[in-house]
């Protein structure tokens, strides 16, 4: 598992965010304060305060994280 920083400032940032990742088979939780919630859920992502950055916690293999890394990377802060 590998924790990045990222930020979703926008409703457009959110849906290509959403986008991007549901193409992986991978799991992937945005973590709030006390909230985890699942990150391909564009209404759970709207349930959190997206004013500051949230943690994204990337469940997968080493090998997969650098690829979902570079495609995540207009994201991260």
């Amino acid at each position: 598992m590998k924790t990045v920083q990222i930020s979703l400032n926008s409703i457009n940032k959110v849906k290509s965010f959403v986008n991007e990742i549901t193409k992986f088979d991978n799991d992937f939780d945005l973590v709030s304060g006390r909230y985890v919630i699942d990150a391909k859920s564009i209404m759970g992502i709207f349930s959190l305060d997206l004013s500051k950055p949230i943690d994204l916690n990337i469940h997968a293999s080493e090998s997969d994280i650098d690829n979902i890394l570079g495609i995540l990377k207009p994201y991260l802060v």
